[in-house]
Order: C-alpha cells, then structure tokens, then sequence
C-alpha cells in the first residue's frame, strides 16, 4: 500500500494537496502524520524525515520503498500508477491549462503564502483586512486567483476548475483555506467554487482532521499567542 508523510494538517498547505488528491480519488493509502515541533536540521520532525527525502520536507509518498517528494510530483506519480483516476483532464489542451495553473501555484503566490499561512482552525478576518490594505502584493496575488478561477469555471462551466474533480483542485484546497481563514474578499463565483472544494469529501475529511488536532504551534503562528 502507498504510505504518505505528511504534517500538522491545520498547518500543512503542501500535505493537504497530496492527501486530498488521494482521499478524494478513492486511492488507497496509509497516512503518517510526522508532527511539527521545530524546522532546524536537528529537530525531531527533520530527523524523521531524513531517511526518506533529503529535502526533509513534506508531503513524502513512498511506494514500496520508492519515495516520491514534493506535491506536483507526487501528483504526476499519481496519474501515471493510476490513469483510470484520470487525476488530469482527458483532454490535452485542458491538462496541459491544468498543468499550467499547478506549475503556477507550485512556484508563485509568494504574497499569498507569507502573509495568509495555512491555519484552518483559525478565523482572522482583521488580519485579513488590515492586509488587504497594507500589502499590494497580496492584492496582486488575490486577482490573479480570482482572474484564474472565474476563467476556469467560465471555460468549464463548473463546479471545479475543470468541470470534475482534477488535481488542480486538490492544488487549490489550501488557498481556499487561506481566503476563507482570512475572509479575503472575493466575487461570488469565486466563493461558490470555495463551497464546492469544501464540500468534496476528501477535503472535508482533511479539515475535520485538522479542527481535531488541538496542536497549536507557535511557529506557525504570526498572529496569535498561545492561550
């Protein structure tokens, strides 16, 4: 059976794009949760992971002993081992756009990702707020999402990105979190397409998951002291 490695699941953005495509596709799969205690070299969550990838990240598939790391790899491992999930869509031009989208939330939204950490049991909307007003970037980053998602639902007429569940939606579960914890403003399109991420049970799952924890982490928090 697949094993995946993954974190903290309130925390976690890159965990929850592997572990949702996978819950989410009826892909069976063991789930090791590696706890976040530090990010140093020496701490016990790098240590853990050290014999299984040398970037010491998550998530980490491992397929018979074969270790795939970071997410869109993992993604395309994934729709390889398994075509009839049919992970991307069935026609060309529509995966290679959703290759497209993937490759672009892999590598951008730095905005996004450093001021709007994950943390789904959270609700900052003054946060949220004070940076919309603060920080021009993010507000960049914000357009493009709502550019990108209303193009998409346009083009494929919903209710995901490409019509049916494909990886680039488990791609953007994590940014979904992330407006929704931070109550960023977004037409209703946008939040209707959030309502259907939410409601896929591979999501569902995840986010229960992480309201379950109760771990919270100092380090993870810019916002909030522990109480």
């Amino acid at each position: 059976m697949l094993k995946l490695y993954v974190g903290n699941k309130n925390y976690s953005s890159w965990s929850m794009r592997a572990g949702v495509l996978l819950k989410e596709s009826r892909i069976p799969f063991e789930e090791v949760k590696v706890r976040f205690d530090a990010l140093d070299a020496q701490s016990t969550f790098k240590q853990s992971l050290r014999y299984l990838t040398p970037v010491g990240k998550v998530p980490v598939l491992v397929d018979d002993g074969f270790a795939v790391w970071e997410s869109l790899a993992i993604a395309e491992y994934l729709a390889e081992k398994f075509p009839d999930r049919h992970l991307w869509p069935r026609d060309a031009r529509a995966r290679a756009r959703a290759r497209s989208v993937c490759a672009e939330m892999h590598s951008g939204f730095t905005a996004l990702r450093t001021h709007c950490p994950m943390n789904i049991e959270a609700s900052l909307p003054h946060i949220g707020a004070l940076l919309m007003r603060d920080q021009p970037a993010l507000r960049s980053d914000l357009e493009r999402i709502v550019a990108m998602w209303s193009g998409l639902l346009d083009e494929h007429r919903g209710p995901l990105l490409f019509g049916g569940f494909t990886i680039a939606d488990a791609f953007f579960a994590p940014v979904c979190s992330r407006l929704k914890t931070y109550a960023l403003p977004v037409p209703e399109k946008v939040s209707g397409y959030m309502e259907q991420v939410f409601a896929l049970p591979g999501v569902k799952a995840w986010v229960d998951d992480a309201l379950a924890e109760q771990d919270f982490r100092d380090f993870e928090e810019p916002y909030r002291v522990s109480r």
